[in-house]
């Protein structure tokens, strides 16, 4: 069966797509952030992931404010990046893993989750930018991919405990694969920042450390949190915290950190890095 190598939570601020392209990694404003990253690259190198299953709120090119599913899959060959506006450069396709993507849509929905299925899917930068920042420097990706969207745009959204069950499905979806794949998740967005508003700008690193401590610890923590709750603590863009937890669900029992970074601000947000693996 498929094996769960471990799993990594990263900021995907599309401002960071401009300083990759610009070669900015050294300049002051971007080196504590970058300097983030080589420990995870020989992590990489280590567990050498055949797969990694990306966990991402869609910023409109799929879904938008009149069709907003809580949660979808992408089950295509490829994932074709579009050009959003924000003077990123549009990155080359991303192989998908079909047989993955299906079994993983077929295991969750036995597991009562109403997900949709996206047979063909556009990505945006919170794929992209992880995904470039994981693995620099190659003309492609060098894992194949499935997509995973969480509604953390608009309301309802779903529940911080609702989510963590949604990793855990997807973490036992994972290892029910008949396959000796080796399976990387992935979950990007965060941590706290709110883009507008009267608190636009909101940063609560106190918060913002707590969880990346309970993450690893006690990832229940969260759950006591209604998402009114998470939006005062982390700002409205916060809630994108989401998306780590759902990966945190997926690794399944108990993890331990492997290595993390926090550093503020990435434009308006705080950014994040952790990297976890079952013990």
């Amino acid at each position: 069966m498929a094996r769960i190598v471990g799993g990594i939570n990263v900021t995907h601020v599309p401002y960071i797509g401009r300083a990759i392209a610009n070669n900015l990694q050294q300049d002051p404003y971007w080196k504590p952030f970058f300097d983030g990253f080589p420990p995870v690259h020989e992590w990489l190198a280590k567990v050498r992931p055949d797969v990694a299953v990306v966990i991402y709120n869609d910023h409109g090119l799929n879904f938008f404010l009149d069709k907003m599913p809580t949660f979808s899959v992408g089950a295509a060959p490829e994932y074709q990046n579009a050009d959003e506006g924000w003077g990123i450069p549009t990155l080359p396709p991303y192989r998908g893993d079909q047989d993955l993507s299906w079994h993983m849509i077929e295991s969750l929905v036995e597991e009562e989750f109403d997900i949709v299925t996206c047979q063909e899917m556009l990505v945006d930068h919170a794929f992209t930018l992880p995904l470039e920042l994981l693995w620099p420097g190659r003309k492609s990706c060098p894992v194949r991919t499935v997509p995973v969207c969480i509604n953390t745009v608009q309301f309802p959204l779903p529940t911080a405990a609702r989510c963590f069950k949604f990793g855990q499905a997807i973490g036992r979806a994972i290892e029910s694969w008949d396959s000796d794949a080796r399976v990387v998740v992935i979950g990007t967005g965060g941590l706290s920042h709110q883009l507008d508003g009267q608190r636009a700008g909101f940063i609560n690193k106190e918060f913002d450390l707590m969880f990346m401590e309970k993450l690893v610890s006690d990832p229940l923590w969260v759950t006591r949190y209604s998402i009114p709750d998470l939006v005062e603590l982390t700002g409205t863009q916060g809630v994108e915290l989401l998306m780590w937890l759902t990966t945190r669900g997926a690794l399944l029992g108990e993890v331990a950190r492997v290595h993390s970074n926090y550093h503020i601000p990435i434009s308006n947000t705080a950014s994040g890095l952790m990297v976890m693996e079952g013990v």
